[in-house]
């Protein structure tokens, strides 16, 4: 399972990877592997995942290429004000390696319950 954030350590971030953190031992029985990936530096992810006490892995992609061959890399807006950034977003990528389901524009609330439960349909 690999789902995709902006940024470490802001609000939505930071409750998205706890929440993932807290079911990894759910996410491990079920068979999966949960990956978080942002733009941040490898030594940033290691300082949200010691600040926060996170258990899940967390990938760096600095120079977006992942976010990109993701089509993840969109025009966003915020206050009226337009910008660049990464999309919410989560695959849950099957043991044959294809894309079983695509969760785009995620809300935090309750998304990584969904995730585990469509882990659990695999």
């Amino acid at each position: 399972m690999l789902y995709f954030y902006p940024q470490d350590d802001t609000t939505s971030c930071t409750q998205e990877a706890i929440s993932f953190s807290q079911l990894k031992p759910e996410f491990e029985k079920a068979g999966a592997v949960v990956i978080g990936l942002s733009p941040d530096s490898a030594k940033k992810h290691d300082k949200f995942k010691s600040k926060y006490d996170l258990t899940i892995d967390l990938a760096a992609d600095e120079e977006r290429k992942v976010i990109e061959a993701y089509h993840l890399w969109v025009e966003k807006s915020m206050y009226g004000r337009k910008y660049m950034g990464v999309e919410r977003a989560t695959f849950l990528i099957g043991r044959d390696g294809r894309i079983a389901r695509i969760w785009r524009k995620v809300r935090v609330k309750g998304h990584a319950e969904a995730v585990l439960e469509a882990v659990r349909e695999l």
